[in-house]
């Protein structure tokens, strides 16, 4: 979930901002903003939200880990270790038993909620050169994870819930060959249920790419011909939850899409002065969790906070 330095709203069209999301998700007495850290230089990344409300946040600027909960405005420390030579961690996800995976650099580490470190696994370089993993999706057999510096997908097998090497999986040029390899800058990634399907996304092509994991082969997927070079993507069914920092007016940006995944609309855009950069976003119970990274040039001061609103899709009181 790494920001390209190319950070122009080129967009010319009027865009729906929602800038009275934030009563809303305040309303069930729940904080419409939670402060990531107080400390300068954290620039928060990377976000995951469990079932019972337990939020995880990733530094850039540190590499840290912060924890918090729903229900509480500060987050703390996550004392994980293992990450002390990592400069900066991006993507964060939690597994259905509560172990945290996040990357950063060439490493893929797997915490315990005690901050134990279970596995630690680096990526093999790429044709470009070293891997600078950013994202990355937890299906039920593997993790595959984005590289910002190279246009491939690794992927690690799962065995009992520990990731094995984490390889090369797809080299994704083949979808665009004449596209410079250099520049497909890959972001987001997500997972359909079933794990048959990938969706990633490339800043650089400013496109979402649909992968099918038994075959490897990959299409782009149609939206109307909008920019869509997403940062950090939730996928809930049919609907596609992507934050757009690049080729857009910043914010978070709704589709629906097909039953297959191939096209689908933009239905709904959240935009305003509540988003500082936003890079990504988790969802537990109707409400929508963005990070405000502040990953400007220059960055930003503290206090680094994430933003809540609520879900359009959902139903409105």
């Amino acid at each position: 979930m790494r920001v390209t330095t190319r950070l122009l709203c080129l967009g010319a069209s009027v865009l729906l901002a929602v800038a009275g999301q934030a009563g809303t998700a305040g309303a069930r007495g729940l904080p419409d903003t939670y402060v990531v850290s107080r400390d300068p230089g954290i620039l928060p990344e990377g976000i995951a939200v469990e079932r019972d409300g337990t939020m995880y946040v990733s530094s850039d600027g540190t590499g840290r880990l912060f924890r918090g909960h729903v229900g509480d405005p500060e987050l703390r420390p996550f004392a994980a270790r293992g990450v002390d030579d990592r400069t900066g961690t991006l993507g964060v996800r939690t597994d259905h038993r509560g172990r945290v995976h996040s990357v950063g650099g060439a490493s893929l580490t797997v915490h315990d909620r005690s901050g134990r470190l279970l596995a630690s696994r680096t990526a093999q370089d790429g044709p470009l050169g070293a891997a600078d993993l950013n994202d990355l999706v937890i299906t039920e057999d593997a993790v595959y994870v984005t590289d910002w510096a190279n246009p491939v997908v690794h992927r690690a097998e799962l065995r009992h819930g520990r990731p094995g090497p984490l390889r090369p999986w797809l080299d994704i040029r083949g979808a665009s060959p004449r596209f410079p390899a250099q520049y497909w800058l890959l972001n987001g990634i997500v997972a359909d249920r079933a794990g048959e399907t990938l969706l990633v996304a490339s800043n650089g092509t400013e496109a979402l790419w649909r992968v099918d994991t038994a075959s490897r082969s990959v299409e782009q997927v149609r939206l109307g011909g909008e920019s869509f070079g997403a940062d950090g993507m939730v996928l809930r069914g049919r609907t596609l939850y992507a934050v757009l920092n690049y080729g857009a007016p910043h914010g978070v940006y709704v589709a629906e899409l097909s039953e297959d995944l191939r096209e689908g609309e933009v239905r709904h855009r959240i935009t305003g002065e509540r988003l500082d950069l936003p890079t990504t976003l988790a969802r537990h119970g109707c409400r929508l969790y963005v990070v405000n990274s502040q990953l400007d040039d220059p960055p930003g001061e503290p206090p680094y906070t994430v933003s809540a609103f609520a879900d359009p899709t959902c139903p409105q009181d």
